[in-house]
């Protein structure tokens, strides 16, 4: 089976719109969202609603949250006062402009999505989230100590595990008596990779009866290029901060 899974578009559509255009090439049987449709760019309603007209399963992500309950604190770990400020300016933009019925879908957005595959005798779990199974806001990276991985994806339940929130892709397996596999799936409409590209993820899942897992999984990282001055246009254009547009640029 092959699971197409992509997060953290923050209302850039023109990014949206080459991430559709590639995956529709790739033809994946399923296809899953794991949150922050919005801020940071203008066009949140129509992130959204691409979203919903192809019916695609959606989870929240800690910006949809706030968005969704008309917050003016995103949950985001804001490192400075320059940060901070210019954060305040991106929610207050997006709860002014985003559509009432745009705020209700975000609103009832699930947490989690949980999967269960059965391969032989082996009951396999994949758990999507969109920081971790703790927060919806939690930062899982790289350098994230693998005993510490391990024991949350355990607590969860999860063989596999998907998720955003940091805007870097990353995949470890872990042995832990069997494999356990975390997949960052970085960002589709705001990198942070220094990549400026947009990011998504393939999943190949396969039964394999001769392995001890019982199945066998292939992760691809898929990256696609977008109109990235529009978006940036898009942003100086806008009262949103100018910074937001030299990000997309740079992919920071």
């Amino acid at each position: 089976m092959k699971i197409a899974l992509f997060s953290d578009i923050h209302a850039n559509l023109p990014a949206l719109e080459a991430c559709f255009a590639d995956m529709d090439k790739r033809k994946p049987d399923v296809v899953y969202c794991l949150g922050d449709l919005v801020g940071y760019n203008i066009w949140p309603n129509e992130v959204v609603n691409e979203i919903r007209k192809r019916g695609i399963p959606t989870i929240a992500g800690n910006y949809d949250y706030g968005i969704g309950i008309h917050s003016d604190d995103c949950g985001c770990a804001y490192k400075s006062d320059e940060e901070k400020n210019m954060g305040k300016v991106s929610i207050s933009y997006t709860n002014s402009v985003i559509g009432a019925d745009e705020r209700n879908y975000l609103k009832h957005l699930p947490r989690h999505i949980r999967l269960e595959f059965q391969f032989g005798q082996r009951n396999v779990v994949m758990l999507l989230v969109h920081g971790s199974p703790r927060r919806i806001n939690e930062y899982l990276f790289e350098d994230r100590d693998e005993k510490s991985l391990a024991r949350i994806m355990t607590d969860a339940g999860a063989d596999i595990m998907c998720f955003g929130h940091t805007h870097k892709p990353w995949y470890k397996k872990i042995t832990a008596g069997h494999s356990l596999h975390a997949i960052n799936l970085g960002s589709v409409g705001k990198p942070k990779d220094h990549d400026p590209r947009g990011c998504y993820v393939m999943l190949q899942v396969d039964e394999e009866l001769s392995s001890s897992d019982g199945y066998k999984l292939h992760v691809e990282f898929i990256r696609f290029g977008y109109d990235t001055e529009k978006a940036a246009l898009a942003v100086q254009q806008s009262v949103l901060p100018d910074a937001y547009g030299e990000m997309l640029i740079h992919g920071v």
